[in-house]
């Protein structure tokens, strides 16, 4: 298969020959895709809190903003650490790298805005929105977390504890970032 080709194929699906290079960069958008979910889940579950639900634009403005400011945070923290580590720049495949890692937090904003986009012409209820846009967010976790542990190779019963475990730290982060709501 054609280094490109690998390139477009979602990184939950490597092919069995993929590079130890091409799994660890699949590994770094992967994780900041789920870095990216957790804030915007976060950020719904919040602003779902409220006694009265906010306008569907300002959802949308504040959920952008949100993922926007994870993006710049995970480019700016590669960068630092690139630096730090090598005491240089990153070349351009490193920096194009980086970029793609960053870049791959906007994924999660698709089905949240489109539910708020359609409630903002009042096709639906923004608080059906925001419901509709949690459960998608919720459900994007849950099939990364379930491919994750499928693969592990572990008994079935060994997987169903991991994938608690992982569900119960899903559960505490989201907890933790409403707290500070």
């Amino acid at each position: 298969m054609a280094r490109s080709e690998r390139k477009r194929q979602d990184d939950t699906e490597l092919p069995e020959n993929a590079t130890e290079e091409e799994r660890r960069e699949a590994g770094d958008r992967l994780r900041e895709r789920i870095y990216a979910t957790f804030t915007a889940l976060a950020v719904l579950v919040a602003l779902n809190s409220h006694a009265e639900t906010p306008d569907a634009g300002d959802i949308i403005w504040t959920l952008v903003i949100s993922v926007v400011g994870v993006l710049l945070a995970g480019l700016t923290s590669d960068l630092i650490s690139h630096m730090i580590v090598h005491n240089t720049l990153p070349n351009g495949r490193e920096f194009r790298h980086m970029a793609a890692v960053a870049s791959r937090a906007l994924g999660v904003l698709g089905v949240p805005v489109i539910a708020l986009v359609v409630a903002a012409f009042d096709v639906i209820e923004t608080g059906t929105a925001l419901i509709i846009a949690l459960v998608a967010l919720i459900v994007s976790l849950a099939v990364i977390a379930q491919l994750a542990v499928k693969r592990t190779g572990l008994s079935f019963w060994k997987r169903l504890v991991v994938l608690a475990v992982i569900v119960a730290l899903g559960i505490a982060v989201v907890a933790l970032e409403q707290l500070a709501h």
